[in-house]
Formats: structure tokens, C-alpha cells, sequence
């Protein structure tokens, strides 16, 4: 399991990537963290939904209600232009912070 610290950090490029793959709901965004993790990342719905209306607030991704054929009335996200330009300089910032760790850890050979 991650550091409450690094699943902290990683939540916003974590949940923009996939709004960047198409709308999704609260769950569904907590089982792909967890599939895609291989089990490491486990978030709560404590956890996902003040950094969801974080988001929101700060233009990053909107909301809407869907009812589904069943009835059952969900709460979709997704990403906002203002969103993939922030998910754009993330992705940014992780790939710089990892290309030092690699260094450091002897990961890149010969440097």
C-alpha cells in the first residue's frame, strides 16, 4: 500500500488521466485506481470525493446527474478543457520527478 502522502500527491493526475478517457462516477473511478494499481492504491469514497469537488471547483472537471436505465439517479465527472491543460503539466511534473529518481536509484544505466 502507498504512503497516505504519495496517494495524496497522486490523486489529481490519477483522476484526471481517466476523466480523460470518458465521463465515470465515483466508484467506477475507485476500482479502476484499484485494478490499475494491481491492488496498491485503495481509495474510500472520504478520500475521492472532497478531491472530486476540489476539481470541480477549480474548473478541472464538471459534473452532471445521469439517471441509468435502472433508474438509479449517478453523479458523472468529467475532464474540462482548463483540465487537460492541467493533466498536461502534471503528467509533466511526475515524468521530471521520476527521470531524478531513476538517477538516483541507478534505474537509467550509465547515467
Amino acid at each position: 500500500m502507498a504512503s497516505k502522502g504519495l496517494m495524496a500527491a497522486s490523486t489529481k493526475p490519477l483522476i484526471l488521466s481517466i476523466l480523460k478517457e470518458g465521463k465515470s462516477y465515483g466508484y467506477l473511478i475507485i476500482q479502476k485506481v484499484k485494478d490499475l494499481s494491481g491492488g496498491i492504491l485503495e481509495w474510500s469514497d472520504g478520500m475521492l470525493y472532497p478531491v472530486l469537488h476540489r476539481l470541480e471547483k477549480e474548473g478541472f472537471i464538471e459534473s452532471e446527474w445521469i439517471i441509468s436505465d435502472n433508474g438509479r439517479k449517478r453523479k458523472y465527472y468529467s475532464i474540462t478543457e482548463p483540465g487537460k491543460l492541467e493533466l498536461i503539466a502534471e503528467k509533466e511534473e511526475w515524468l521530471n520527478i521520476q527521470a531524478v529518481l531513476a538517477k538516483l536509484w541507478d534505474i537509467i544505466p550509465g547515467e
